[in-house]
């Protein structure tokens, strides 16, 4: 009898993370552009983590962008989040970052969501 025990897909993605974050830190300088995506939403924050605070954030759940990005494809929805994190983001002087993907492959939202906060701005 074996004791093989199949993990889900979210909790291989929180190992990957793991894994990642020992790596990665985002220090005050150079903070840390953390992604989030879930099934219907992208959330994206900017993190000092030698003081643990969040500086930047948003999301496709804020109600500004609510109708600015209705009707739009999950990659464009992505594509604005970086676009608008990358304003917040310059806007208190944040100019350079450290991108974390958070466990999921570079491609698709992720992927679009780090192109457009390059194009806006920041660097990587």
């Amino acid at each position: 009898m074996s004791l093989i025990v199949e993990t889900s897909r979210a909790e291989l993605r929180r190992i990957r993370h793991k894994r990642i974050r020992k790596h990665i830190t985002g220090t005050a300088e150079r903070p840390r552009l953390c992604v989030f995506r879930s099934s219907r939403h992208i959330y994206a924050q900017i993190i000092d983590d030698e003081n643990g605070h969040t500086l930047v954030c948003a999301s496709t759940l804020e109600k500004e962008l609510r109708d600015q990005i209705k009707g739009l494809r999950k990659t464009e929805q992505a594509a604005a989040i970086g676009k608008l994190i990358a304003q917040r983001a310059l806007e208190k002087g944040i100019k350079s970052v450290v991108f974390d993907r958070g466990g999921y492959k570079y491609h698709g939202r992720v992927k679009a969501l780090a192109d457009a906060s390059r194009e806006a701005g920041l660097e990587f």
